[in-house]
This record gives C-alpha cells, sequence and structure tokens, in this order.
C-alpha cells in the first residue's frame, strides 16, 4: 500500500479490521458454547466485509454481509436451536470488570475514530471519477444494474419464493425451539414432585 493511494487513517481502519477479523476467528474456535462461537463468526464476516469496502469491492461486501452474516448464520443459529447445543447463560462471554473495560476502550477508539473522521476534509484521490458521457447505461444503473435488472426483471418469482421459504423457516425452528422448551419444563416439574 502506498501512501499517495492509501491515507493514514485507510491504513490503519484496514490494519484495524484485518485484527479484529484475526482476533475473533481465534475466539470463534476457541468458545465452548456453539451460540457464542456462531456470535463471534459473524463478527469475523462483518470484518471481512469491512475489508472488501476499503478495498473498493463494495457489492462484494454487501453481499458478505447479507449472504454470510445474514442467511448462513441464521441457518447455523437454526440448527443450534433445534440440536439445544447451547444454554443461553453462556453467551455472556465477557466476564470480570477487564473484558468491559476492553469493549468499553475499543467503543471509545471507534468514536473517536467517527469524529476524526466527520471533521476532516475528503481527500480528492479518494473520490470516484464522473462516468464518461458515453456511458449512459452505466451512469444510470450504476456497477450493479447488470446483476439488479435480470434479478427482479427474469428471476423475481424465484427470488420471492426464496424469502417466502426462508421466513417459513424461520417460524417452524422457532414453533419446534418452543415444543422443545416446553416439554422440558414439563419433565423437570413431573421430576421435582
Amino acid at each position: 500500500m502506498e501512501n499517495e493511494f492509501y491515507p493514514l487513517f485507510y491504513q490503519f481502519n484496514f490494519y484495524l479490521f484485518g485484527l479484529i477479523a484475526l482476533v475473533s476467528a481465534i475466539v470463534f474456535v476457541t468458545r465452548k458454547s456453539p451460540v457464542a462461537a456462531a456470535l463471534w463468526l459473524v463478527m469475523v464476516m462483518f470484518a471481512l466485509a469491512a475489508l472488501y469496502v476499503m478495498l473498493g469491492a463494495e457489492f462484494v461486501g454487501m453481499m458478505q454481509v447479507l449472504v454470510y452474516a445474514g442467511a448462513i448464520m441464521v441457518v447455523f443459529l437454526f440448527v443450534v436451536m433445534l440440536l439445544n447445543l447451547g444454554h443461553p447463560s453462556e453467551l455472556n462471554d465477557i466476564r470480570g470488570k477487564w473484558g468491559r473495560i476492553a469493549a468499553g476502550l475499543v467503543g471509545l477508539a471507534l468514536v473517536a475514530e467517527l469524529l476524526a473522521l466527520g471533521r476532516s476534509s475528503v481527500n480528492t484521490n479518494l473520490v470516484l471519477p464522473a462516468a464518461p458521457a458515453g456511458d449512459v447505461a452505466q451512469g444510470t444503473a450504476g456497477i450493479i444494474g447488470p446483476i439488479a435488472g435480470p434479478l427482479f426483471k427474469e428471476y423475481l418469482l424465484a427470488f420471492e419464493l426464496t424469502s417466502v421459504l426462508l421466513l417459513v423457516a424461520i417460524i417452524g425452528a422457532v414453533v419446534l425451539a418452543k415444543k422443545r422448551s416446553a416439554v422440558a419444563v414439563d419433565t423437570e416439574t413431573r421430576h421435582a414432585r
């Protein structure tokens, strides 16, 4: 990375998100609770999406959040819920005062970065050039137009059916999880008597 194209602020954020991704991945594989591990994997996905955005691949970063951090992680959590592999009390990974202090310091650092970014002027090297006058299609539809056009014209029914299928899966997983917890409560009350 050359300083001419990547100012210090962006270099710092690139390495920061890379470090967040690495640390979150290490914490992900060291968790005993599958629910906590899945939530750390979501953090890895968000950090990777931030890296994609910083590298200029905004569409890939958006798809990283929507597909991996959204849809696939929801499926993982459904499997955990259905197999009853985790307990809600195991979600608390930050125990003690040092974990909370570290989280507070990271939060303060991110707020300080946002304030510094808000006060600075936009570097002209980072502004996208205007589209050529002859390229009307790219100017009106953008970069995502060739992907979004067929999705909402030719494959709209399949796209909507997929969303309905995911909604039915969510409702089914919640109903099955509630039935299983109700049965567990009934058996516990019977054994207590």
